[in-house]
């Protein structure tokens, strides 16, 4: 039996382009054969207290629904789709994000790695027999068509799919790019469905993005791909050297939306700010598989300040990074809670009939804590409207998702480094802070205040982004007052 090593950790299924296209632990099994892959030879660690003769009794009743079903059903149903059938209900069980693939399923998720396939860049999560999103990604369709995180999808060019599984679902929405597809929407807080029609397009994850705002560098990384890190170190040099070789007001790294990605990158990315020590860990149900890594003796920074934005669509690697960077006392977090998945996932083919994608562990922070089900909290709270957010999907709110067990502590180690300015950040934009604009970095206050933050921790001016507005004159809505 053979291994292949790599790491998984996105937050849910794409439509149109995949979390993580990297490996944990791959077993090479027998075609139609299904196998303890990864310790066989092991005696599990705990173990249930199943005797062979309770196994088998229980396959036996597994037989014996299966014959009933398949003689007395309604419609005839072919073997195949009834084992599909048992087989994700199996895995879907155990936790969100364990799941078994047809070989169709796990051929369009390896197409989807080499960025040639069509769809609509909708990172979506399945729950109770509804479909939920995630996060569009960056540039997509989705992104441009305005879906939000935790819009449900209740229907495909006017077909119900409440109920269906999330692959069924997921199938649809893939498709060849230049075709167009109809989603219903339904947002929390708004009365009528939202129909948005929109055409396919060859999902490619944009790269790392960057801005320089009055020597303040600012780095959008919407997901953590094989060439992450040589993306940032490329863009962080050519803010640089737009700086005039120094950028004094500091660095912001926006990992909001970010749903994660390889670990590889993620370490390589909170590498380049961390000279020292551990970067993140993770646990597996056998000791021996276990796993460290730290911190590689270089700042590409050399000691600039830095401020990460983090929201709830924050999942995984971006996790990695931002609880890494809140560790050592490198970054200070500023926005709202993270999505709080702690697992890692293995992708296990079964060469002719798919492949299983089993939660084989947990990751911990440096200082040694569990992200799993909680998330991260951020050292500043900066929320990006004054309206109560509506439903957005996190981990927690799944169903039976994985224990947080195994850290030594939930919470981050206290903080005694805050800039000042901290205590005078506001939680919310004012009453009359400017419709968010996605085209305008002037309209998005997480950004603006995350800016502040960041040039105040360098020492240069921090002005106020709430002063410049106009004063609200009395008596006047919310809706009268000019925006710029």
């Amino acid at each position: 039996m053979t291994f292949r090593t790599g790491l998984l950790f996105g937050a849910a299924f794409l439509t149109g382009i995949v979390a993580g296209p990297g490996l944990v632990r791959v077993a090479e099994v027998g075609a139609g054969s299904v196998v303890p892959v990864a310790y066989a030879d092991t005696a599990p660690a705990a173990a249930p207290a199943n005797s062979h003769a309770e196994t088998y009794r229980l396959l036996t009743l597994f037989g014996s629904i299966f014959d009933l079903v398949r003689a007395n059903y309604v419609d005839p149903v072919s073997d195949r789709d009834l084992i599909t059938n048992a087989l994700n209900g199996m895995l879907s069980g155990l936790d969100p994000h364990s799941s078994y693939m047809t070989e169709k399923q796990y051929a369009d998720m390896q197409v989807q790695t080499t960025g040639k396939f069509g769809g609509l860049g909708l990172e979506v999560q399945g729950e109770d027999g509804h479909v939920r999103v995630v996060s569009p990604i960056d540039g997509t369709p989705a992104w441009k068509a305005g879906i939000k995180p935790g819009d449900y999808i209740v229907a495909i060019d006017g077909h119900n799919i409440d109920g269906s599984p999330l692959n069924d679902a997921v199938e649809k929405m893939r498709g060849k790019p230049n075709t167009k597809i109809t989603l219903t929407i339904i947002r929390p807080k708004t009365t009528k469905p939202l129909v948005l029609t929109m055409t396919r397009e060859t999902i490619r994850i944009e790269g790392v993005k960057s801005v320089l705002y009055d020597k303040t560098a600012y780095i959008r990384v919407p997901q953590f791909t094989e060439d992450t890190s040589t993306e940032l170190h490329r863009e962080y040099e050519k803010l640089k050297q737009q700086a005039g070789g120094k950028l004094t007001g500091g660095l912001v790294i926006d990992l909001r939306n970010d749903p994660g990605g390889l670990l590889n990158q993620a370490i390589d990315v909170s590498s380049a700010f961390v000279r020292n020590g551990e970067i993140v860990s993770t646990r597996a149900r056998h000791p021996k598989d276990s796993q460290r890594w730290d911190a590689k003796g270089t700042d590409m920074t050399d000691g600039l300040p830095v401020v990460v934005l983090t929201n709830g669509g924050s999942a995984s690697a971006s996790e990695i990074v931002s609880g890494a960077l809140q560790d050592h006392h490198r970054a200070v977090l500023v926005g709202t809670k993270t999505f709080g998945k702690g697992s890692v996932q293995t992708i296990m083919p079964i060469p002719g009939n798919g492949a299983v994608r089993l939660t084989t562990a947990r990751y911990y922070t440096p200082s040694g804590r569990s992200i799993q089900g909680l998330g991260i909290a951020p050292d500043i709270v900066v929320k990006e409207s004054r309206e109560d957010p509506v439903f957005s999907i996190r981990e927690a709110d799944l169903s039976h998702i994985i224990k947080n067990q195994g850290g030594n502590q939930t919470k981050p180690p206290v903080r005694d480094d805050l800039p000042a300015i901290a205590s005078k950040i506001p939680d919310e934009p004012p009453e009359n802070w400017p419709a968010y604009d996605m085209t305008k970095a002037s309209t998005d206050f997480q950004l603006q205040e995350g800016l502040r933050v960041v040039r105040s921790m360098a020492g240069v001016p921090a002005p106020d982004p709430v002063a410049a507005l106009p004063a609200v004159t009395p008596g006047k809505s919310k809706s009268e007052v000019p925006h710029h």
